[in-house]
């Protein structure tokens, strides 16, 4: 039986903790830094029997390794690939593999490439494996590249993907600017939008460019495809409530005339002449809104599939839970899942997959 360690058991640990039982692995041990969650037991976070497994602060994460002993962890906490470093770290050093819904460590060297490459070393010292996954590796990239070898010539790729930011939690709604102000907005995100290419560069040399979700999907599509990426872009544009929302999520009212999220296009050209179009929207939905998927090959032939209403969290947790032996069975690195096999449905228990 797979021994899974949950880092994060919010909105989104809930579900995978769920489906590792569901598969036949274990969940050996949580953590959190959450004071309403530590203390409790995983049991009561999914709603089923007791567990017998107490969240723990993140702080005894060395500790619960060292007794747990898991075979990979399981980081479902932040968006950004310099948030979730100490974990990666502490597990990576302690010979533990690990999978996250980290969106940035979808394709994480494009944006962050010294932490990327320091994390790859790390993993190869100490013979695992480090891999960002979720719904972009499926509905963002799979379903992409799959579409795309049923295709003669392509001119450019073209996607478009709305999500309800409250279903992800705060960090990834403070991410999005949900409840500043348009100013706020231009002084803390859109900062991107007035960068030439050189100080671009610089930024994410240095590790403190911030990608949109849509930036490192590019670079996976890109490197799934073996096209060969000469020049990007990105602009990041607010989301203007014209009506008052409440945000569960952040526990406040969005007035009229505020931020409830935004919108990142990029744009990435190739050498081989292929353009991707790639744009994300997430914000805090009105009652009447629901997630969309929409992507585009535009080429000989031309075809366009869409997603209507995906289960986005659940889609994230399945893939995450369904991922676990190809990170297991994958070489020691920072290994990206357009190197792994495509995604799966696993019919057997997890540790049967694995070689």
């Amino acid at each position: 039986m797979i021994k899974v360690l949950q880092i994060g058991c919010g909105k989104m640990g809930k579900y995978t903790m769920e489906y590792v039982y569901e598969h036949g692995a274990s969940i050996v041990g949580a953590v959190d830094i959450n004071k309403d969650v530590i203390g409790l037991d995983i049991g009561v976070i999914m709603n089923r029997d007791v567990k017998n497994v107490i969240v723990e602060p993140v702080d005894n994460l060395k500790e619960l390794i060292d007794k747990t002993k898991p075979d990979i962890a399981i980081i479902a906490t932040m968006s950004l690939l310099d948030d979730i470093r100490n974990e990666a770290r502490i597990c990576l050093t302690k010979g533990v593999n690990v999978i996250t819904t980290c969106e940035e460590a979808l394709f994480a060297s494009n944006s962050n490439p010294n932490l990327w490459r320091e994390l790859d070393i790390l993993a190869k010292a100490n013979g695992v494996t480090i891999t960002g996954s979720g719904y972009q590796d499926v509905f963002w990239g799979n379903i992409v590249a799959t579409l795309a070898g049923t295709t003669n010539q392509i001119a450019k790729i073209k996607g478009s993907s709305s999500y309800n930011v409250e279903d992800y939690g705060i960090a990834l709604a403070d991410a999005h600017g949900v409840g500043l102000t348009i100013e706020e907005f231009d002084d803390k995100i859109a900062l991107v939008n007035r960068m030439n290419e050189e100080e671009r560069k610089i930024l994410i040399e240095s590790g403190e460019f911030v990608p949109s979700y849509m930036w490192n999907t590019v670079g996976w599509l890109a490197d799934k495809l073996d096209l060969h990426i000469t020049k990007m872009s990105q602009e990041c544009l607010p989301l203007i409530s014209d009506e008052e929302l409440q945000s569960n999520t952040l526990n406040m009212t969005i007035s009229s005339g505020k931020v409830i999220g935004m919108t990142a296009l990029v744009v990435a050209d190739t050498e081989e002449g292929t353009i991707i179009e790639a744009e994300c929207i997430g914000k805090v939905y009105s009652p009447e809104e629901v997630d969309t998927n929409e992507w585009t090959i535009i080429g000989e032939p031309e075809t366009t599939i869409t997603v209507k209403q995906p289960a986005t969290v659940e889609l994230t947790c399945a893939n995450i839970v369904n991922r676990i032996p190809d990170v297991i069975n994958a070489d020691p690195g920072f290994v990206f899942t357009s190197k792994m096999p495509v995604a799966k449905y696993r019919t057997k228990n997890l540790d049967e997959y694995l070689k």
